[in-house]
């Protein structure tokens, strides 16, 4: 286990809830998630864009998953190293907009992006939107595909739920920088669940409330999921879980924990650092002492240290490489 504040560097069935019973868990587990001070997603980014950087949204739609994206990009022609990122639980890539605008001002092309899906006819946030592995992609496919994007080096910065989608996408590409099929080449993941079966198993939760939640939370997934049996339920868990994933990540990953997390515990990235130390990756552990969940919303201080172990990652593992 690091030093506190100091990275460890490695190379190397019921039925389904109703709709307003299902937005009510979600909103908990987002509040869960969110517990403390209200966020403050401009705390140390900037909230408009200075010239030079140019912001646009954007809204696809495959089938019924539904995907808003907010870009920022610098001035010229590139080819620019490029970085997908995705928000917290309850949160939208408006939301990022502040952080997009940094990652400009440091020569990415930058692109936020949220999911809803179709549910009653009304697209609606989910904590599992993907029912296609190849819909986990197409935010991804957009960024590479986009003019003035160097393929060879795009990243992925996620926050808490962010996170494990941006870990899971690393999975599914698998590939490192200049490798053929333009991947993820660096990934940053900010408090992320990478064990969705521990983390929702009310029996070893702490408190009386954590177990509540987490048993709530836990048959919510269980319906979103559609599993029929227990071991339908398990593998659905196992799929959604970045751990489970781990030998299909080649892409360097910094994980980024607040030792004082409650809602997504550090040992979560503990376990990822270490399957990935284990397996010869490139990866580094970065814990920040007295740090809540999404600690880089509510504390400028901790805030900032993180931010600059962010760029700096993205700086080693994006930087041009000779072709």
């Amino acid at each position: 286990m690091p030093r506190r504040g100091e990275p460890m560097k490695r190379t190397g069935r019921g039925r389904n809830p109703g709709r307003r019973a299902g937005r009510g868990i979600l909103f908990t587990l987002a509040g869960f998630l969110a517990s403390g001070r209200p966020l403050n997603h401009y705390l140390i980014h900037p909230d408009r864009a200075p010239d030079g950087v140019f912001v646009r949204t954007e809204d696809l739609r495959r089938g019924d998953l539904f995907i808003r994206l907010l870009w920022a990009r610098p001035a010229g022609p590139g080819p620019f190293p490029a970085v997908l990122v995705h928000p917290e639980a309850g949160k939208t890539a408006a939301d990022m907009r502040g952080v997009a605008i940094d990652l400009a001002q440091n020569g990415y092309v930058a692109v936020a992006a949220d999911y809803r899906r179709l549910t009653e006819g009304v697209p609606r946030a989910s904590l599992f939107p993907f029912r296609e592995e190849s819909e986990l992609l197409i935010a991804l496919e957009k960024l590479r595909d986009s003019e003035g994007v160097d393929r060879r080096r795009i990243g992925a910065l996620g926050f808490s739920q962010g996170a494990v989608f941006s870990l899971l996408i690393a999975a599914k590409t698998g590939t490192g920088i200049g490798a053929v099929g333009a991947g993820i080449s660096a990934v940053v993941a900010y408090y992320p669940v990478v064990d969705f079966g521990a983390w929702t198993d009310s029996d070893v939760a702490g408190n009386v409330f954590e177990r509540a939640v987490r048993k709530r939370i836990r048959a919510y997934f269980r319906a979103q999921s559609g599993a029929k049996t227990d071991e339908e339920f398990a593998a659905a868990l196992r799929r959604a879980s970045p751990l489970a994933q781990a030998d299909s990540i080649t892409a360097p990953v910094l994980l980024i924990h607040g030792d004082r997390d409650m809602a997504a515990p550090v040992d979560q990235s503990i376990l990822m650092h270490e399957r990935l130390r284990e397996m010869g990756r490139k990866t580094e552990l970065l814990v920040i002492p007295r740090a809540i969940h999404a600690f880089n919303f509510r504390n400028a201080e901790q805030a900032a240290v993180a931010w600059n172990a962010t760029l700096r990652w993205f700086h080693e593992n994006l930087a041009e490489k000779d072709k």
